[in-house]
């Protein structure tokens, strides 16, 4: 009697456009428990990664103008900015999972936020209409991080900000190895056993080590157009933030 063989995970795809729809069915899979999860396995620390990350995107040279939330799941980045006492402008969020954004839906009531439905490597959206880019933990999911570079620059008015929030690896020796335990065998059981999804939370530090590096990701920014980039560790270099303007010098 031979044993079931479990379905791939999403990085065991060879096929973008098939990669892209096991993402996608993941992450509106774990919706319910998305939340949840985000601020359980980070110790609620996330809440300060996102509010750093807004510090980084220079709204407040246009705190009536109109924003552009990427990946935006359950919007806790969209309404970091949004809740900004003086902010006065409006944020669209997009993301490729509808159940994501459902189960966001009740926490943006009375806010300046509209959700549409879409892919990030081709945004339903006009050239030169936004003043500021955000993508929180989805950079690294995309199947081409250039091409999505290249399309949040599209949607991005010259010398407007793109901010990026992902997850990078420790390099100091000691934390590495703690964080390396945590990440690859203690969070993966906790999210398994929450979410009810069986390879959700083993993707998530696959993913990480999988991703382009800080400095190879300044190097992305810039090949697409990007001045003025920076990065920002956090958390011992857990997370970080990067930032470019498009088409800047």
């Amino acid at each position: 009697m031979t044993s079931k063989k479990s379905a791939p995970t999403p990085l065991e795809i060879d096929s973008a456009g098939e990669r892209s729809s096991a993402v996608r069915e993941m992450f509106s899979a774990i919706a319910p428990r998305y939340d949840l999860l985000n601020h359980l396995l980070s110790l609620n620390i996330d809440r300060s990664w996102r509010r750093r990350a807004v510090d980084r995107l220079g709204w407040e040279s246009r705190p009536d103008g109109l924003y552009l939330d990427i990946c935006a799941g359950t919007f806790d980045l969209a309404l970091d900015l949004a809740r900004r006492p003086d902010f006065n402008g409006h944020i669209i969020a997009v993301d490729f999972s509808k159940p994501m954004l459902q189960h966001g839906a009740q926490k943006i009531d009375r806010q300046p936020i509209a959700a549409a439905c879409g892919d990030a490597l081709k945004t339903p959206l006009a050239s030169d209409a936004f003043d500021g880019a955000m993508v929180a933990f989805g950079v690294r999911n995309l199947t081409d991080i250039s091409s999505g570079l290249l399309e949040f620059r599209r949607v991005l008015r010259p010398g407007a900000r793109l901010v990026i929030l992902d997850f990078a690896l420790p390099r100091g020796r000691i934390f590495s190895s703690l964080y390396r335990f945590y990440f690859t065998r203690l969070l993966p059981f906790v999210g398994r056993l929450i979410s009810k999804h069986s390879f959700a939370y083993n993707y998530l530090p696959e993913s990480v080590e999988a991703f382009t590096g800080p400095e190879e990701l300044e190097a992305l920014l810039r090949e697409a157009g990007y001045g003025s980039v920076g990065h920002l560790p956090m958390t011992g270099g857990t997370v970080c933030v990067w930032w470019g303007e498009a088409g800047g010098e």
